[in-house]
């Protein structure tokens, strides 16, 4: 049983981080029940399952009808956390606002994912990933030099802004409400969490160590010896070799050590020079080539696997961080614990339980399943 068993959490369905962080909050042992619109329940319960979404089971509730709605009640009277992700105003237009919903069940957790948060001028506003991070400075932050900034997939705001700060938040209320025996109300925005994810970067900007132009800085591919270079066969390695020591270890595996010519690491006029000279020697075998080179020191250069690939690593396979089971990849569960392990609500043999099992053992055998 993970350290979250006992915990009972209602989670509104939505896309991106909200199932995320139910998802999370399942792997860690809690009991989630996921609501959802009844024609799409039903199609769940056929296989036909969004993002994120196994591993839980799901109800059926028309929101918008006095039953629905009662019913989502119940189940928060019975609930520990409340998980939603629609814009500002939804839920209270429905009677299952925080101030309804915390009136009735006091120790409640009333988490709310967002892109913009539930107050400012953008509250109400349509967005996804790429548009939160656009206004915090990160995006901006994110290519190379004289390119188009890169969106990094939908990791920098969905999941890393978006789900990490509303499961910090909830798992935080949960602590606190230890104390106080009180719930509250968890207002996660992705251009918050997004913002905060870039304290150091923003740290740096401030002691003038890092400059608004990209792909000029240490860590943003403007330095040769932290980014990805094309080996013979047309793959990848990364190269993160930032301390003196790695960066010996690295000079060292690429036959440069001691080369009087070569530029210093932090001579940045003269690191296209540097970057120059790396790319050829580089070029020079494949990316397994290198990876047997480097393997064993500490030079911090990996091979850029794929996701097939990195199944199949024997580091990412001991520790499961990404599981082939039936012809399917999915990341394992996440962070590890000692004495109350996680479990993998991702995995085809996991033991979903039913609506009807869920709803008995939350003290609610009277509602409908459906």
């Amino acid at each position: 049983m993970g350290p979250l068993h006992g915990i009972r959490v209602v989670e509104f369905t939505g896309i991106g981080p909200g199932p995320m962080a139910a998802m999370l909050l399942a792997d860690l042992g809690a009991s989630v029940l996921r609501l959802d619109r009844p024609a799409a329940a039903e199609a769940a319960r056929q296989g036909a399952r969004p993002h994120m979404t196994t591993g839980r089971p799901v109800l059926g509730v028309d929101l918008k009808s006095e039953a629905g709605a009662a019913t989502a009640l119940r189940l928060v009277d019975a609930a520990d956390v409340l998980l939603e992700g629609f814009r500002p105003g939804v839920l209270e237009r429905l009677g299952l606002g925080p101030d309804v919903c915390l009136e009735r069940n006091p120790r409640l957790v009333y988490a709310r994912m967002t892109g913009w948060g539930q107050d400012g001028p953008l509250a109400r506003a349509a967005g996804h990933d790429m548009n939160y991070i656009s206004l915090n400075g990160a995006l901006h932050s994110i290519g190379r030099r004289g390119e188009a900034p890169v969106p990094p997939v939908n990791l920098l705001g969905d999941f890393g802004g978006g789900t990490m700060f509303v499961v910090t938040g909830i798992l935080s209320a949960l602590v606190e409400r230890q104390t106080s025996g009180r719930g509250q109300v968890v207002d996660a925005a992705m251009v918050d969490g997004s913002a905060l994810l870039m304290s150091m970067v923003y740290e740096d900007r401030a002691r003038g160590a890092w400059s608004d132009e990209r792909g000029t800085n240490y860590l943003d591919t403007g330095a040769p010896w932290y980014d990805v270079y094309t080996c013979a066969d047309g793959r990848h390695v990364s190269v993160g070799c930032i301390e003196p020591q790695f960066y010996a270890a690295f000079l060292a595996g690429v036959g440069l050590a001691g080369d009087p010519d070569l530029p210093d690491q932090w001579d940045r006029e003269r690191w296209p020079e540097l970057r120059a000279r790396f790319a050829a020697v580089l070029a020079t075998r494949t990316r397994d080539e290198w990876a047997a080179v480097f393997e064993g020191t500490d030079a911090c250069v990996q091979p850029v696997l794929s996701m097939p690939e990195a199944a199949a690593h024997p580091h990412v396979r001991a520790r499961g961080s990404v599981v082939e089971k039936d012809g399917r990849l999915y990341p394992g569960p996440a962070p590890r614990f000692g004495r109350t392990p996680g479990r993998c609500t991702r995995d085809p043999d996991f033991p979903e339980p039913s609506a009807a099992e869920t709803l008995k053992a939350w003290g609610l055998p009277d509602v409908d399943p459906a």
